[in-house]
């Protein structure tokens, strides 16, 4: 039966069914997109978490329209958000898209992706593997196919292959961090000022009667609570309701030990934007599909991560490209940065590269029906590179 509290103290007893079909550790976007994608299976699908679903937002919580509509979640939705606006010491642009944003509130997506899904959900703790079994909080679980969604960590590589280095701030991640002050705006803006961040960006995204203000960092070592004050003080906001994490900023292997990674373990979130919600969805959308494959018959669990490792993988020259941005434009010359905002809002450019952006990873993948012949395979989508963002 699924929990509706997260469960604390004497209440967190042993588990008592312990095995599934299908494991997968982490319910946030990743872990349930992959959830979604085997409803109907008939498969025994074991979803878990240290928190009760939709408990621990992590992220500024907007997401391309276009894929929430997809994903039958724009109940979540709290405001549309047509225009960005970028803003550098030296002026301001603003475009409108040929797609909008789409601000949302994280407890009711994730409860409306988890209505989608007929899995079961436990809260457990997971601490790494013994063997096969997965270990947690609450007891050891099996099962044959594992997925792990559970963040940067990469809680159930093993220890070598997890690497005792990829800790902050010696790890290839970013950081970031939000307040939620009351407020509102039409825009999602954006700042680009080494005043205010070195190596980063400044947000504000309106959700409706909240304004969600943060700074992102790409240098680990570089603080982000003081800059992130500084730009709430800027809009005339007060610094309350913080919120933060680390996000990766390079691909991961997808496949390992046996095991599916989807979503920040796997370094799915794109270098610099740090857009992980819709690229969450997408490949555990592949994931799911390649997992269904195998409950079917169709695969072995091996094809499986070969087809899936090698589908995330046929990713790497966007991400790549997106990686080299993330180092360039930091360096630009603040008045060349503004000349180049500024022509590039000029003609039919907004419109193909937000276009280009948005099909990269394109809603479309979401409804795509399942099977052999569509499943996420290197062959199909090595020929398109995914996903960037300006």
């Amino acid at each position: 039966m699924t929990r509706r509290a997260t469960l604390r103290g004497a209440e967190r007893g042993p588990l008592t069914d312990t095995s599934a079909d299908v494991l997968v550790c982490g319910a946030s976007f990743a872990g349930l997109a992959v959830a979604r994608e085997l409803a109907g299976s008939g498969a025994d699908v074991l979803l878990i978490d240290r928190y009760e679903i939709g408990e621990r937002a992590t992220s500024a919580c907007a997401a391309p329209l276009p894929w929430l509509e997809a994903m039958g979640l724009t109940g979540a939705i709290r405001q549309e958000l047509p225009f960005m606006g970028f803003h550098t010491p030296h002026g301001s642009v603003r475009y409108r898209l040929p797609w909008s944003w789409a601000a949302f509130d994280y407890a009711e997506l994730c409860r409306l992706l988890f209505e989608q899904c007929d899995a079961r959900f436990e809260i457990a703790k997971v601490t790494g593997r013994r063997g096969e079994a997965v270990a947690t909080d609450r007891g050891e679980l099996s099962a044959p196919l594992v997925v792990d969604a559970l963040g940067w960590r990469r809680v159930l590589a093993g220890e070598a292959s997890r690497g005792s280095a990829y800790q902050p701030p010696d790890a290839p991640l970013s950081r970031g961090l939000e307040v939620h002050p009351h407020g509102a705006g039409a825009d999602l803006d954006v700042w680009i000022e080494r005043s205010l961040v070195r190596h980063g960006y400044g947000w504000s995204v309106p959700a409706g009667e909240e304004q969600r203000v943060g700074v992102g960092s790409y240098e680990p070592r570089d603080h982000v609570r003081e800059p992130t004050v500084d730009l709430a003080r800027r809009l005339d906001r007060p610094a309350v309701r913080y919120q933060g994490n680390w996000f990766p900023h390079r691909l991961r292997p997808a496949a390992q030990d046996g095991v599916f990674f989807v979503g920040d373990s796997a370094g799915h979130c794109f270098p610099l934007s740090g857009e992980g919600i819709r690229t969450a969805f997408y490949f555990g959308i592949a994931c799911g599909r390649e997992l269904h494959s195998v409950l079917r018959g169709e695969l072995s669990r091996e094809q499986a991560l070969e087809r899936y490792s090698a589908f995330s993988a046929s990713h790497a020259r966007a991400y790549g490209l997106a990686l080299r941005l993330q180092w360039l434009i930091p360096r630009l010359p603040p008045r060349l940065l503004t000349a180049g905002l500024r022509a590039f809002g000029r003609g039919r450019w907004v419109e193909r590269a937000f276009g280009w952006y948005l099909e990269q990873a394109a809603p479309s993948y979401a409804a795509a029906p399942t099977g052999p012949a569509v499943a996420a395979s290197a062959g199909t989508h090595s020929r398109t590179p995914s996903h960037s963002l300006p």
